[in-house]
This record gives C-alpha cells, sequence and structure tokens, in this order.
C-alpha cells in the first residue's frame, strides 16, 4: 500500500518555556514611551497560521498548547503551564511559515492577513479563558500576554534552557 500524502500544516507554534519574557508592543513615539507587556515564570507561544486554517483548528491549538507538559516545576517534574501554574505571552510570528528559495525566504504558505489576525484574535481570547477557568492559574493571578499581530516587536526573553519546541497542526 502507498504511503499517504502528509497534509500540509495547517499551523506551527514555537514554546519556550521561560523565567521571564517582556514584548514591546508599541514603539516609542514623539512625546510618548514605549510600550510594553511582560510575564514573569510561564511560556511563551509563537503562532503562525497557514492557508487552508480556520477557527475549529484553535481550540485544538489551545488545548494542546497549554495542557502539553513541557514545564519543568519545583520538583523538577514536567508539567502543563496550567498546571505549573505559569503565565502566557503570545507573539505572533509569520516568519515560521517561512521556506528558503535559495538564498531568500518566501512566505507563500502563510494565511491572508485579515484572516490571520481574526485566528490569532480567537487564539489569544481562547488562552484568556482558559486561564480564567483554571482555579490554580487564578489564585496565582497568572496573566495571559499578547502581542499585535502584523507588526514587528522587540523581545526581552529569559529563560531557563534553552527549552524550545516546534509543534505542528
Amino acid at each position: 500500500m502507498a504511503a499517504a500524502a502528509a497534509r500540509p500544516a495547517l499551523a506551527r507554534a514555537l514554546l519556550q518555556q521561560c523565567v521571564s519574557a517582556r514584548l514591546q508592543v508599541k514603539p516609542p513615539e514623539r512625546g510618548s514611551e514605549a510600550e510594553w507587556v511582560e510575564i514573569r515564570r510561564g511560556l511563551v507561544i509563537y503562532i503562525c497560521f497557514f492557508k487552508g486554517a480556520d477557527e475549529d483548528l484553535v481550540p485544538k491549538i489551545v488545548n494542546m498548547l497549554l495542557n502539553v507538559k513541557l514545564s519543568e516545576n519545583e520538583s523538577g517534574e514536567y508539567v502543563s503551564v496550567l498546571d505549573l501554574p505559569g503565565s502566557v505571552l503570545i507573539i505572533p510570528q509569520a516568519t515560521l511559515g517561512g521556506k528558503p528559495k535559495g538564498r531568500k525566504m518566501q512566505y507563500h504558505a502563510n494565511i491572508e492577513k485579515e484572516k490571520g489576525l481574526e485566528l490569532y484574535s480567537q487564539f489569544v481570547t481562547l488562552c484568556e479563558k482558559e486561564l480564567a477557568a483554571n482555579a490554580k492559574c487564578v489564585e496565582a493571578g497568572v496573566l495571559v500576554k499578547h502581542g499585535t499581530y502584523g507588526n514587528r516587536q522587540v523581545l526581552n526573553l529569559d529563560t531557563n534552557g534553552p527549552y524550545t519546541h516546534l509543534i505542528e497542526f
């Protein structure tokens, strides 16, 4: 029997365990300082959606990313970010969709900007709801913070690794 052709990925997430992370969401302008969001211990999630991704995929991604046991607790056991409990910083990362062609990168598989923004917003909202519904997270005061879609952003990251995982959906 011939091997089935692998379906193309619909999304890609890169996860990094962090001690703290700080993301500039608005650059400084004349008369105003830069705006930053930050988290303490938790998980940084870089997310990219590809053509063919839709609203049905988002809950599956959120469920996997928030429940996969990647975070190390004080006892050295691996637990989910919900069980840690830890905060989450979500960063839209279109470059996760890049493929090299010659000496340049191409991003033809990435979703259209408007649809990507819609899915990214849904992803952030669902992550916020999941943390708010988790008693451990509420008690610990952990939060979901996020970057702005379609903009270049500055990231400061302190990690207790390197501890990075790439997951495709």
